[in-house]
């Protein structure tokens, strides 16, 4: 049996998230969640998500304790 086949998009209307496979902006059930970053709360903080992720990366890179580089 092939696994991966039939896998639903998952998420709301009124939910955002950023697709990574297709780079932009989108609202509830578009791509598979494996493609995806979110959900945001609004359209504008998806926009930024790539911005977002890159500055938590930061953040835990800098925190105590954390793993060295």
């Amino acid at each position: 049996m092939v696994l991966g086949f039939n896998r639903k998009p998952t998420g709301r209307p009124g939910e955002w998230f950023y697709c990574l496979k297709h780079a932009k902006v989108e609202e509830g059930p578009e791509c598979p969640a494996k493609d995806r970053l979110g959900p945001y709360g609004s359209r504008e903080e998806a926009g930024r998500a790539l911005a977002i992720a890159e500055e938590r990366n930061e953040e835990w890179r800098n925190a105590d304790g954390a793993a060295p580089s």
